[in-house]
């Protein structure tokens, strides 16, 4: 896989006016940032961009090179996921709490006691807010979970750089791990944290 007209049109901007800010580089491009932002990632990912904190993109120097695209953002989540946690309806917002912090995970699965279809997800934020607003620690989780069809998932077959743009345009941390597309079997999640490792795995077995 190859870098996109779009990318390559990024590259030449950074490289004529570095450093600039990814507001600038929609702006030449007549783009909004979040529609470059899985754009961007890919080129600082692959180390062809450097992004500097309150300087903006530079041109690393580096060429991008086909080979480490693949391995870099076509490895299937498979390969990445990690178990989930689980829960169901009936759990109570106290042992969801005790369960989300011994696993240290940031969101459980909530699944149908009978079939093991995903029907809920729970956050760190959504438990929170229930502990603050409610302060009823046996209150169910099926009174503050985000419902299905609500959950975006991924699953076993999907590649890492499809999986990383829909958490970043959803803004969450994991995505559930279904059997196969169209399924509600919950097999594990892939996490931001997870993708990270991949990709700082990748990059120092290169150096």
């Amino acid at each position: 896989m190859e870098l996109s007209e779009r990318q390559k049109a990024i590259i030449e901007i950074v490289k004529a006016n570095e450093p600039i800010s990814g507001d600038k580089i929609a702006e030449s491009l007549g783009l909004t940032k979040p529609t470059l932002r899985s754009d961007l990632a890919v080129l600082t990912m692959t180390g062809v961009l450097d992004a500097r904190p309150k300087v903006g993109y530079i041109y690393s120097g580096l060429s991008f090179e086909p080979l480490l695209h693949e391995q870099l953002f076509e490895t299937k989540v498979e390969a990445l996921m990690t178990p989930s946690i689980i829960v169901f309806p009936k759990t109570t917002v106290r042992d969801a709490t005790t369960s989300l912090f011994m696993y240290d995970s940031g969101s459980l699965y909530v699944t149908d006691e009978t079939t093991g279809d995903l029907i809920g997800l729970v956050s760190r934020k959504d438990l929170l807010r229930s502990l603050l607003n409610n302060q009823d620690n046996d209150l169910s989780v099926a009174v503050i979970m985000t419902r299905m069809p609500n959950i975006i998932v991924s699953y076993p077959e999907m590649s890492v750089l499809e999986a990383g743009r829909l958490l970043t345009k959803h803004e969450v941390d994991s995505l559930p791990v279904v059997e196969v597309k169209g399924s509600k079997k919950v097999i594990g999640k892939i996490s931001k944290t997870r993708i990270m490792e991949h990709f700082i795995k990748m990059g120092s077995e290169r150096n």
